[in-house]
């Protein structure tokens, strides 16, 4: 990625990347692990025990989220609690060898801090983290990207993500088809 590019995977492009998401493309997987973690009575991230991850595994977690949907004038993915999203999605959402898989990825990450940096993921500055997370989205590394996706689902369905950064009407307001962006702030969400 070329230096202008540096921000990859900032709000910006999150946020246009979920809008593709949550307007319908969803991954398969991944839909079917929301409404599993639905059917089997939780809500996806709202027990404070971890249920897959170990704590080191959710702090590595936590801080790759972080870096897709970081905190900048509202809350970023970790004060969302999003690496508790993905924890119960994978205890209650994905087949064991899916969930397998993720770990491995999630291991892959460390292995690759140690190649490029000589240390774990999470003693490499933020530059070199954000520089391995960037090589992992161009090479479209199927860990990465169900991270991603994963990352952007639960933080927008987070409280932190529908009521912070977008603009939750809990009502149906009234309907205006046209409304210039600048005159609104942000996206709303009904």
């Amino acid at each position: 990625m070329t230096p202008s590019s540096c921000n990859a995977i900032d709000r910006r492009e999150a946020l246009r990347r979920a809008s593709l998401l949550l307007g319908g493309a969803v991954s398969a997987p991944t839909l079917a692990a929301l409404l599993a973690a639905c059917d089997a009575g939780g809500v996806p991230g709202d027990t404070a025990a971890l249920r897959v991850l170990t704590p080191e595994q959710a702090e590595l977690l936590a801080t790759i989220a972080e870096h897709i949907l970081p905190e900048t004038d509202t809350p970023g993915a970790r004060a969302a609690g999003v690496h508790r999203f993905i924890d119960t999605m994978l205890a209650l959402g994905y087949p064991e060898r899916e969930r397998q898989g993720f770990l491995a990825g999630l291991a892959e990450v460390d292995a690759l801090a140690e190649r490029t940096c000589g240390q774990s993921f999470l003693a490499c500055g933020a530059r070199e983290q954000r520089a391995m997370l960037e090589r992992l989205d161009g090479d479209a590394d199927p860990f990465f990207r169900t991270t991603k996706e994963l990352t952007i689902v639960g933080y927008y369905t987070s409280e932190i993500g529908a009521t912070r950064e977008l603009r939750h009407l809990p009502v149906p307001g009234r309907y205006e088809g046209c409304v210039p962006l600048a005159q609104i702030g942000r996206t709303w969400a009904v």
